[in-house]
């Protein structure tokens, strides 16, 4: 007798079992599709909701701040054997430069895992035109530094970027408030003595109410000057590559240069807590998802077992060993889960293009190629895992009992 060792009878067997009970075999991999579609879909959609949230809450922010550490009262100590009770309000802070931030800047540029370093001044003011008077942040830049911390280019609504010579930037917003245009001036008042009539050479809108309210960008030597801070920055901007790492960043920053390191990822922890909590119940979707496509092809391959007693006993007779069972059935289970992957990417392919051509437009939704790759790789792997228990059963099945199976 024969005994069917190669590995492509196995494959033969196992494909001819899935036709015979096409029906079966069709109901379970449309059973797969719909899981790995809605996997697909949903994971795609998060993802997309979490890069649109994240790149809108840091297109307008560094990823890392430093700041000149809090001025703190200092206490005498008390001399030996004394009991001293301190009652100490918090100091007052005042608007202050960091020191040597010139060499601080050099430092930074060289340092490895930061994009970009940009010095920055910036304080409070009011702004005058006529019987208007509004209050304001003066933000002092380094054009050519700063735009890559926040590309400016891409939010101008009028005019052109450039500040210097008396020139400013200021909000979509404020300049309704004002009632002012392009090409207009105005009055900045930072206090008693300090003030200058500029120009406003362009208006941003950066899509944050707040920074469209009340942001002045102007040249960091003219900042200097009207915050009478001259030659002083109050705010190192970096910015990262990876920004999750921006806290282990922060961190690193902090004991080499000594100043306050605040990531965006500790002044947002609510939008974190957030990501996470949709990561989550992402996750937990794949899960039960995933859980529910393996009993399903669990079952089908159960009743295969089943009805193809007989058939087993058979192989079983005629040389085939019970390794050689088992694998026709984790091939089965191969199968349905591959077969049903692709057609549920598909029509994936087919939900995101809906959403992104008919939807409401707040954001693009991709399908990364890895997202792909993983769903197809786990509804096969669930298939094979599903396919476990049937096929045990059956590779243990006695040859005459299971003849004799009617």
């Amino acid at each position: 007798m024969v005994r069917p060792k190669r590995l492509w009878t196995e494959w033969t067997l196992a494909i001819g079992f899935l036709r015979e009970g096409r029906t079966q075999s069709l109901m379970i991999a449309i059973g797969v599709a719909v899981g790995v579609a809605v996997i697909v879909f949903i994971t795609a959609l998060i993802q997309g909701l979490q890069s649109n949230t994240i790149e809108r809450t840091l297109g307008t922010q560094a990823h890392i701040r430093l700041l000149a550490p809090e001025e703190v009262n200092r206490v005498h100590p008390a001399s030996p054997g004394t009991l001293q009770l301190v009652l100490e309000d918090k100091r007052p802070q005042r608007l202050r430069s960091i020191n040597n931030w010139q060499e601080i800047t050099a430092t930074l540029d060289q340092l490895p895992g930061l994009s970009a370093v940009s010095p920055v001044v910036s304080g409070p003011a009011f702004v005058r035109r006529g019987e208007a008077l509004e209050s304001v942040a003066l933000v002092g830049i380094d054009a050519e530094r700063y735009q890559r911390i926040i590309p400016l280019d891409d939010y101008m609504v009028a005019g052109e970027l450039r500040v210097g010579a008396d020139d400013v930037l200021i909000g979509a917003r404020l300049a309704e408030d004002l009632g002012v245009g392009q090409g207009q001036k105005l009055r900045l008042e930072s206090g008693e003595q300090n003030g200058a009539v500029v120009n406003i050479s362009g208006i941003f809108e950066l899509g944050v109410r707040e920074l469209d309210e009340r942001y002045v960008y102007m040249d960091l030597k003219q900042a200097q000057s009207l915050l009478d801070l001259p030659g002083g920055v109050t705010v190192i901007d970096l910015t990262v590559p990876d920004i999750f790492t921006a806290d282990q960043v922060a961190d690193r920053v902090q004991r080499l240069i000594g100043l306050d390191a605040q990531s965006w990822i500790e002044t947002n922890a609510q939008l974190m807590n957030a990501l996470t909590a949709q990561s989550l119940s992402t996750n937990m979707i794949i899960v039960f998802v995933a859980i529910s496509v393996a009993f399903g092809i669990a079952s089908v391959l159960s009743v295969s077992v089943v009805q193809r007693t007989r058939e087993i006993g058979i192989l079983r007779a005629t040389g085939a060993t019970r390794a050689q069972i088992l694998r026709v059935f984790l091939i089965q289970g191969a199968v349905l889960g591959m077969l049903g992957s692709v057609m549920g990417i598909a029509a994936s392919y087919g939900l995101v293009w809906v959403f992104n051509t008919f939807g409401p437009g707040l954001f693009y939704i991709p399908v990364p190629p890895g997202l792909v790759a993983a769903t197809l790789l786990l509804a096969t792997l669930t298939g094979v895992l599903a396919a476990a228990v049937p096929s045990r059963r059956a590779a243990r099945l006695d040859p005459v009992e299971a003849i004799r199976y009617v």
